[in-house]
């Protein structure tokens, strides 16, 4: 199923207006295409979801986490300290008009919040959603690589001085954590080659 598909089937579970639907993924389609996105588009999104569906069985509310995912980065401006804030209250708004009810849509906005600080949840489904989105860390060499170029794209705005310095910031708090991935299933499947990643990296910066 691809990304488009996906997204429908999951709002109508919750409405059956397709000319509705169709605006609503639009909106996400156009967003995560905005031409300043190298890594935050709809890739990343295709990945945090093939990533969650071997574990689909061990999430309480996969229908919840789906939406966060889609949702999680509808507003990126790479310099801006507050995409998450304004992507829960986006997300908040579209999925009210879809039909969702109060503790659902407050509960993505949780899980979306959550990946502003990644910090370990005692909500099991946060802790897949942030490993789904930190995944790309354990990836083989040559697509981690590929990522973090991307990611300096995305950063242009900074010269190479500031960057690498928040860049090694990010990079060495990754490494200060007992694990990086919060789930068994994503320590196992990614620990080890994250790590080989980052230090790979730290050392080349």
């Amino acid at each position: 199923m691809n990304l488009k598909e996906n997204f429908l089937q999951l709002c109508f579970n919750f409405n059956n207006d397709q000319t509705f639907i169709n605006k609503l993924w639009h909106e996400i389609e156009q967003k995560y295409s905005e031409k300043e996105r190298h890594y935050h588009n709809l890739n990343h999104l295709e990945t945090m979801l093939s990533e969650l569906e071997p574990v689909k069985n061990k999430i309480v509310n996969f229908s919840n986490l789906s939406f966060s995912v889609f949702y999680h980065d509808v507003i990126y401006d790479a310099p801006s300290k507050y995409n998450e804030e304004k992507s829960a209250e986006f997300a908040a708004t579209k999925l009210e008009q879809l039909g969702l009810n109060k503790i659902d849509i407050t509960q993505i906005q949780e899980q979306i919040l959550a990946t502003k600080s990644h910090q370990k949840s005692i909500n099991e489904d946060i802790n897949y959603l942030l490993d789904a989105d930190l995944s790309i860390l354990g990836k083989d060499r040559q697509t981690y690589l590929a990522y973090t170029k991307k990611i300096r794209k995305e950063y242009l705005i900074y010269p190479d001085l500031l960057y690498k310095h928040g860049r090694k910031k990010v990079l060495q708090h990754f490494l200060e954590l007992k694990s990086i991935f919060k789930t068994d299933y994503f320590i196992d499947k990614y620990e080890i080659q994250a790590r080989e990643n980052i230090e790979f990296e730290l050392k080349n910066l």
